[in-house]
């Protein structure tokens, strides 16, 4: 993507009609819409299914691999978003990984406060292991809030005693409730997606009065010891940037393997755009590769 058309890309965020820190109804309609006519890649079936009592849209690419699965948890907040705004992004990765991808619809903020979500997405993953996946062939992505929450069901899944999966990649990860981040404030002026006052707003939906520093909540507090291999990428556009350093720091702190991709110029989860944006597809490409890479 040329200079020109990344600017174009960031102009028409900037301006878009979604302020992810609006009322509640409203900003679901809103991100929906916005991402209605993503596309999808021609050889990939999308199909309602269920993880348990979790519903979830799976992506399963021609020839996938019968044996491997992707759990996906998408972005928005913890308030808004669903499988079916996440789907484009599901589907280029699946395609890219050759495996399916499924993506969880877990309960959202303000009805189902934390820890709804991530007892959702816990479920979603243990409904997978009960399918017969082996862990070794299983990996959790996610972006935005689906990226941190992804990181906590890890964190949740070790503390339960559960067979972890070969791998995770996550996105952009909004791993830091306490909002107290310093990019918050240096990218302001950069990031044409998100600002800290839409995030206070939809932080305090999620949390109910809950403590922000509370690591299921908030990653970048969690111990992280024992976690697989971790992919984390982000933008230097975005004021989330030093929610994926600082995750990637308590990683290695924790002797976790953890690769930070950090991208110049990229806005906050530029990976939904891989349809019609090169570092989109780039960056989906690499995930993928990260993540079968590690599969047994």
């Amino acid at each position: 993507m040329s200079s020109e058309q990344l600017e174009q890309l960031k102009k028409n965020l900037r301006e878009g009609p979604l302020d992810i820190g609006g009322p509640v109804a409203e900003t679901r309609r809103m991100f929906e819409a916005i991402h209605a006519d993503l596309p999808v890649p021609d050889d990939v079936r999308l199909s309602e299914t269920r993880l348990g009592a979790v519903p979830a849209l799976a992506a399963e690419p021609a020839g996938a691999a019968r044996d491997a699965a992707i759990l996906y948890l998408h972005g928005g907040a913890y308030v808004v978003g669903s499988s079916r705004s996440a789907r484009a992004v599901v589907a280029a990765l699946a395609a890219q990984a050759g495996c399916r991808a499924v993506a969880a619809d877990y309960r959202l903020a303000p009805e189902h406060p934390f820890p709804a979500a991530v007892g959702d997405a816990l479920a979603a993953y243990r409904a997978l292991l009960d399918q017969g996946i082996d862990p070794g062939r299983l990996a959790l992505a996610g972006d935005s809030a689906g990226g941190g929450l992804a990181i906590a069901t890890l964190v949740a899944a070790r503390d339960e005693g559960l067979p972890l999966p070969a791998a995770a990649a996550v996105f952009s990860p909004w791993a830091d409730l306490t909002l107290s981040a310093g990019s918050l404030i240096s990218k302001a002026d950069a990031d044409p997606a998100l600002t800290a006052r839409s995030l206070s707003t939809r932080a305090a939906d999620y949390l109910g009065g809950q403590d922000p520093r509370t690591p299921l909540a908030s990653p970048v507090f969690a111990d992280l010891t024992g976690l697989p291999p971790l992919l984390i990428q982000a933008g230097t556009a975005e004021i989330l940037l030093d929610d994926a350093v600082g995750l990637a720091a308590a990683a290695a702190r924790a002797d976790v393997d953890v690769d930070l991709q950090i991208r110049a110029e990229m806005p906050h989860v530029w990976q939904t755009f891989a349809a019609f944006l090169d570092e989109g597809m780039q960056a989906l490409t690499a995930a993928a590769a990260f993540l079968v890479s590690r599969f047994d």
